[in-house]
């Protein structure tokens, strides 16, 4: 009841429970200090329904009502109908109902040799009150069984009367125990003797069912809780009980103990539908059912593991043919092929080597086996060889690498090899297979390229020296000779027009002009900053320059530059500058640039940024526009890398890259698989 209010009504609920069941009870003395005792329990409190268990109890809470808990609503639970002698304006609740005449019912279909009916039954209100039930019940069929009465509190006589019951005699049990006294013979040692002496029935389950009676037709007292709590949550929730009509459950269910029925062969065959038999032994099935269970999953279990063995099996048998033939034509290509094919295990060591690379090491077929194939590697490549394999077998990704590898003849030969990881038939990492193959011709043509690259960006840079320098000391001496013989004709002249001699003015003034011109020509083309000042200074003078004579702004910032930088870096980054700068104005549309120069201990960078409305790189690169070309020929000459951003709209980033340490601008003895030399 409790639990069905709390679902249906929101909210904290107090309940307070209050037992009257006292010997004494009838008493009106009794009641009447009872009721005081409670009006001074909870006569402070602002109860807001009352819950009358029994009609004896529902008839004490009305009568002391204004008393206890005036105003309060009452709701009634666990009365029959028979027992309502009178109702309540301020009250409700649940009628039930108890089932003598079903319970007689079923005993006599249960015993149909049936000839008396023994109604055992004590002195209290209670069971004077369902005696008189039981009786006119059986007053109905008296034309089929007889009525014996037995009534009187546990004694001694009692169980003498019970001990000379009559053959086919059957029991109505209905002796109250009292929980309260301690008499010498108790109620359930009486319904012992009378289980054992004849099939006894009741219409309370703890009278007969649970202690060796068959059994009877007992009411739903769970159902009963629910209903009673639902009409309790609906006067909490605001209505009246006067507006909530009493419930009347005729939920009844016809129970026996399989036990007694055996004791009293009585057949299941005779129970009506729908009856619940109690306390039945499991059969072998519902005994052993887990085992039973258990025993069919592990047979079914290790049926499916054969099974799957067996599949297993097979598909192994067809994946061990599949790779003998992967393995003969992986064979047949690797030794077909004009590279040197390798492979190695988890941890580096070679474990394969077609023919082509057996015979180009030498004629012993153990050599560049496991670790000996280090030996045949140039020694100044062995370090990056190494440290190659290891980043390759820490990774577990595919890597290249560039190397000397000595021939059979003791010639040194260059190599490119690439290496992919190969899985084991687990899909765990079961090491590398790589290839390798002479590119030796190619590097050599790459170098000559290289120096006739250097041989003509150098004859590129005597020539703008040359015509740097014919600038500087010829014609512009010469336009500055000629400006100042202008003015001094000017000067010299009193007698020409005034319009002639502002026409001379003019003419020396662009003279003057195309000197400056020149002269900034003359230091673009080749710059003594550079070759006096160093790289930072020439740079400095450059972007002044630049910036008076396209009227833009350019900041330029420079930090850690060292004052010795090689001459073929320095010249590289001041042609980068140039290059950059020219093709921002050019292309960006933007009126103000940064260029920035940052040094470290291993590499200096130089930075050209502008926001202006940038390119697509990659269509750049297509096209091989934007001087790109040349900036890049000029770093690869000194090993620098060169990097574009630009977006449509978003400007342009370009960064030179150029390594200053000794072994960065050697030629490189490994390739990364992701890095461009």
């Amino acid at each position: 009841m409790e639990s069905t209010v709390r679902a249906r009504v929101p909210g904290p609920i107090n309940f307070y429970t209050v037992s009257v069941a006292n010997q004494r009870f009838d008493q009106e003395s009794y009641r009447a200090s009872l009721a005081e005792t409670l009006r001074h329990g909870y006569g402070g409190m602002k109860l807001d329904v009352v819950v009358a268990a029994t009609y004896p109890v529902l008839e004490f809470a009305e009568r002391y009502h204004d008393r206890i808990f005036p105003g309060t609503p009452i709701v009634f639970t666990d009365l029959e109908s028979g027992e309502t002698r009178k109702m309540w304006p301020d009250v409700t609740g649940v009628m039930s109902r108890t089932g003598i005449a079903e319970t007689i019912d079923l005993a006599l279909r249960l015993n149909p040799d049936t000839t008396a009916v023994a109604v055992i039954s004590g002195l209290s209100d209670w069971e004077k009150r369902w005696f008189a039930v039981a009786h006119s019940e059986l007053v109905r069929r008296h034309d089929r069984v007889r009525e014996i009465d037995i009534i009187g509190p546990p004694s001694v006589e009692i169980l003498e009367k019970v001990a000379a019951l009559p053959a086919h005699t059957i029991a109505l049990f209905q002796m109250r125990p009292d929980d309260l006294a301690s008499p010498a013979l108790g109620t359930y040692e009486v319904l012992a003797a009378v289980t054992r002496r004849v099939p006894t029935y009741s219409a309370w389950s703890g009278l007969s069912l649970e202690r060796g009676g068959v059994g009877g037709s007992f009411r739903n007292v769970f159902k009963d809780a629910a209903l009673n709590g639902q009409v309790v949550a609906r006067i909490l929730n605001g209505e009246r009980p006067e507006s909530i009509p009493v419930v009347h459950d005729s939920d009844l269910q016809i129970r026996v103990n399989w036990g007694a029925m055996q004791r009293w062969h009585i057949p299941e065959s005779a129970l009506p539908a729908g009856s619940v038999i109690l306390y039945r032994p499991p059969s072998l099935w519902e005994a052993y059912r887990r085992y039973f269970v258990a025993g069919m999953v592990v047979i079914g279990a290790l049926l499916l593991l054969i099974g799957l063995l067996l599949w297993e099996r097979a598909r192994k048998r067809k994946t061990e043919a599949l790779l003998r033939e992967s393995e003969k034509r992986f064979r047949v290509m690797a030794e077909t092929t004009p590279t040197l094919v390798w492979m190695c295990d988890g941890q580096g060591k070679i474990t394969y080597l077609n023919e082509r690379r057996l015979a180009f090491t030498g004629p012993d077929p153990e050599a560049g086996y496991d670790d000996s194939w280090i030996e045949y590697v140039h020694p100044d490549d062995v370090r990056n060889v190494k440290d190659a394999m290891a980043h390759g077998l820490k990774d577990h990704k595919s890597f290249s690498r560039e190397y000397r590898l000595r021939r059979i003849d003791g010639d040194y030969r260059w190599m490119f090899d690439v290496a992919s990881p190969r899985p084991n038939g687990d899909g765990s990492f079961g090491g590398f297979i790589g290839s390798a193959i002479d590119v030796t011709d190619q590097k050599l043509a790459q170098q000559a390229l290289e120096k006739v690259s250097g041989q003509l960006i150098e004859a590129q840079e005597n020539e703008r020296r040359r015509i740097a320098r014919d600038l500087h000391d010829d014609i512009c001496q010469r336009l500055a000779l000629l400006s100042m013989e202008l003015d001094q004709a000017n000067r010299s002249v009193n007698d020409l027009p005034d319009v002639a001699k502002h026409r001379l003015k003019e003419i020396r003034q662009h003279c003057s002009e195309i000197a400056g011109d020149v002269q900034s020509l003359s230091h673009e083309l080749h710059s003594s900053r550079l070759d006096y000042l160093g790289i930072v200074a020439a740079i400095s003078g450059f972007c002044h320059e630049f910036s008076k004579q396209h009227e833009v702004s350019v900041e330029f910032t420079d930090r850690d530059v060292p004052p010795d930088l090689p001459r073929d870096v320095a010249l590289c980054l001041f042609r980068v500058t140039q290059e950059a700068l020219h093709n921002a104005v050019k292309h960006s549309g933007a009126s103000h640039y940064a260029v920035e120069l940052t040094a470290t201990a291993e590499e200096i960078q130089l930075e050209v940024s502008d926001s202006g409305r940038g390119f697509n790189v990659q269509e750049a690169k297509k096209d091989r526009g934007l001087g790109l070309v040349s900036m890049q020929e000029r770093l690869h000459l000194v090993h620098g890398r060169l990097h574009v951003e630009s977006e449509p709209g978003s400007g342009t980033r370009i960064l030179a890259v150029i390594p200053l340490v000794a072994e960065g601008r050697s030629a490189p003895a490994v390739i990364g698989s992701n890095e461009i030399p």
